[in-house]
């Protein structure tokens, strides 16, 4: 899978195998060109678009990686379906200390001003975790000059195993945040989509009360993409359960490029 991953050269590949327990109804193993990573946003999304096409369920798939287990659902027909993945809340790491924090910005070309005040640089995640810097504008996310040896670096140091660098004033129309994303240490060193990092900045933007909610739910839109000609649109619902955050929906659509068979 590894060498397929490698000569396919993708940010992440997907691979979809049959269960092998009562809990699941399917399996999926991702790998970035370097090396397997726990869970994928939206290679969860384009392999449940082909799996709609080539084998149609009658309901809500139940898909086991080495994250865990999500659900995911097909919501509304013909292209323009969208898929819907839901995991549970992922759990909120540290915050960075003021060496980590001063060593992060240096290999990101920013200086503290730059920062949002509201958002502290705080990991994210569990199996496939990363770190959240909030810019004040878009304007510093152009001007973004990434370090990426001294990423790679600090990936392992910090625990992080990429950079996700968002603000809450975007360009776009009828989005919440504008973001660009760095993972060297994965072999990616700029990430054009990512709807697992999403899901993950719901659960920072949901914990730090910067997120509107509508009793037991909670959603906005994400950019990202724009920076590297690669747009792309993620949105995020979040459920609560007497007040505390308990699941986390990552929605997007797809789109067939090509289909080829591999004879192994």
């Amino acid at each position: 899978m590894l060498a397929i991953a490698r000569e396919l050269n993708n940010a992440d590949t997907a691979f979809i195998l049959s269960p092998d327990g009562a809990d699941h109804d399917i399996r999926a193993r991702f790998f970035t060109p370097r090396t397997e990573v726990g869970f994928v946003g939206h290679a969860t999304v384009a392999a449940h678009y082909v799996l709609s096409h080539t084998a149609p369920g009658t309901g809500p798939r139940r898909q086991k990686s080495k994250a865990g287990v999500v659900q995911v659902e097909i919501r509304g027909t013909g292209e323009e379906r969208r898929i819907a993945v839901r995991q549970s809340a992922p759990p909120l790491g540290r915050e960075l200390n003021e060496r980590e924090r001063l060593a992060v910005l240096d290999a990101l070309a920013l200086a503290s001003d730059d920062l949002d005040g509201r958002c502290p640089l705080r990991i994210v995640g569990a199996g496939s975790t990363r770190l959240m810097v909030a810019v004040r504008a878009t304007e510093q996310l152009k001007q973004l000059k990434p370090d990426l040896a001294r990423l790679t670096t600090l990936s392992a140091q910090l625990g992080a195993a990429g950079y996700f660098v968002f603000t809450l004033a975007p360009e776009r129309p009828n989005c919440l945040t504008e973001s660009r994303m760095f993972c060297p240490a994965l072999g990616i060193p700029e990430d054009p989509v990512s709807g697992n990092a999403h899901g993950l900045l719901g659960t920072y933007l949901a914990h730090y009360e910067l997120l509107r909610r509508d009793g037991e739910r909670a959603a906005f839109c994400g950019s990202q993409g724009h920076f590297v000609n690669r747009p792309g649109l993620v949105e995020v619902e979040l459920e609560f359960r007497d007040g505390t955050l308990d699941a986390v929906w990552i929605i997007g659509q797809a789109v067939s490029i090509f289909e080829t068979e591999m004879t192994l």
